[in-house]
């Protein structure tokens, strides 16, 4: 079975039905895409950061996995799920990090470019996360573009057809969304 989109949908269908020659070979063909997502990743992270991108594809691989009631519909709408799942293992990593440094008097800015938002502290995703919760309050879709653009690293084409948007809104939605969370992130940090 080739790996075009088709077929990688009907893998994803026969592995949630519990096949696993299916999961076999999804991990064969969607592990180098989860891979050079964790590794995108990690280049905003430090470099002494303790959770290795290897071990973020297998556990997010894992959890998807696990999605047994989840009816995928697509490749794309597995990695936009696996860009959410690898934001909440890095998030709760992230948390055990922070509690056990407590420190936090630093001042953070975060800077969003032209194409992505730029982490440059391993305890810097939180504050992403934190702003992507009130983003999700204000417009849900627009959380959810950032997500798919920062986590799963996809373009705006993409997103607007995970999402079935036009590229338009998409890019409108984005650009509004960069900004608003250019200024949510880079307020001072409450106590």
């Amino acid at each position: 079975m080739s790996d075009n989109p088709a077929n990688v949908t009907q893998l994803l269908q026969l592995s949630a039905a519990g096949d696993s020659t299916a999961t076999s070979r999804l991990s064969e063909l969607l592990y180098q895409e989860l891979r050079r997502e964790a590794e995108r990743q990690f280049l905003r992270e430090d470099a002494g950061h303790t959770l290795q991108p290897t071990a973020l594809i297998h556990e997010s691989f894992l959890r998807l996995m696990d999605q047994r009631e989840t009816s995928w519909k697509s490749r794309e709408h597995f990695l936009g799920v696996a860009a959410t799942m690898m934001r909440r293992i890095l998030t709760d990593h992230a948390r055990g990090r922070q509690r056990l440094k407590r420190g936090g008097d630093r001042q953070r800015e975060i800077l969003l470019d032209e194409h992505q938002l730029s982490v440059q502290d391993p305890d810097d995703i939180l504050i992403v996360h934190d702003a992507l919760q009130k983003l999700e309050q204000v417009d849900s879709r627009q959380a959810r573009i950032v997500e798919l653009r920062f986590f799963a690293g996809m373009s705006n084409a993409e997103v607007a057809d995970v999402l079935d948007l036009s590229l338009r809104t998409v890019e409108a939605e984005w650009a509004f969304a960069r900004a608003w969370l250019r200024k949510e992130m880079n307020e001072p940090q409450e106590k």
